[in-house]
């Protein structure tokens, strides 16, 4: 199938079942470059087993997933760094014992030019190539206002300073397209606004397409040009914020089928 220029990742019907599970029936969208699209819905929809197929952290048995128009399926894991696409998870994913600079370095070292034997015996262009991680590092870092915690071990931080910690692992491999899996998890009203304003930052400034998985409305609908609603594995609605906000199947999902005819009778008497 033909896909647009300036789609950057296109799912096609992708199916996954784990047993007589399924986990995803046919699930179908696009996400164009320069946006920032939400993916919601209620828990065991299906959104963390599609970023893990993104991921190709699982394998799916019909379907395909497009980047840049060429297709991930056969690619292993640790090629999708390198591609392009990077990630943080629902539940932190860092080495505690290791100083924050050390952590951001090791997702910029998905994009390092270091082969194995130039590492190994310690060649001039590996100590190069490790000055240049080290630099970029730090320009996370300071993006990110975490220079003044730079050599502390990263599991001695505060909560949300350790969820900015691994948004700067994965910024570090300088992808084109940001998979946020439940950012807000755990951060205060304080935390939530300023995480708000990093992600609209990080599509306008750094020029990021951002795939965010998440479970606060007023994130999603603050942040997100356009939206794609799972529920029970199968997309059940794809829009503009206020289109899905005025959805009769979001809200079902998310409130019950009662609610969803008070809010269809509501919006008949507008």
């Amino acid at each position: 199938m033909a896909v647009s220029p300036n789609k950057l990742l296109s799912v096609r019907d992708v199916t996954v079942r784990f047993g007589g599970i399924v986990a995803l029936d046919g699930v179908s969208f696009d996400v164009s470059a320069g946006q920032v699209c939400g993916l919601i819905g209620p828990n065991g929809a299906g959104k963390t087993t599609l970023f893990n197929c993104l991921s190709r952290l699982y394998a799916y048995q019909a379907g395909d997933i497009l980047f840049e128009g060429q297709s991930i399926t056969a690619l292993p894991t640790h090629r999708i760094a390198a591609l392009g696409l990077g990630r943080t998870f629902q539940n932190l994913a860092m080495f505690r014992s290791l100083p924050v600079r050390d952590n951001i370095m090791i997702g910029a070292h998905a994009r390092s030019f270091a082969g194995f034997v130039a590492s190994a015996l310690r060649l001039p262009s590996v100590s190069a190539e490790e000055q240049r991680l080290r630099a970029r590092a730090d320009q996370i870092m300071d993006y990110l206002g975490l220079l003044s915690v730079a050599d502390r071990p990263a599991g001695d931080l505060p909560f949300g300073t350790q969820k900015r910690v691994e948004m700067g692992r994965a910024l570090a491999a300088d992808p084109k397209l940001l998979l946020l899996d439940e950012p807000a998890a755990g951060l205060n009203h304080e935390e939530l606004a300023d995480l708000g304003r990093l992600i609209t930052d990080i599509r306008n400034r750094l020029k990021i397409t951002v795939l965010l998985v998440e479970h606060h409305m007023s994130l999603v609908m603050g942040v997100s040009d356009h939206i794609v609603a799972l529920n029970f594995g199968k997309k059940i609605a794809e829009g503009s914020p206020a289109e899905i906000q005025r959805h009769p199947e979001v809200i079902e999902a998310y409130l019950g089928a009662q609610a969803a005819a008070d809010a269809a009778q509501e919006a008949a008497h507008v």
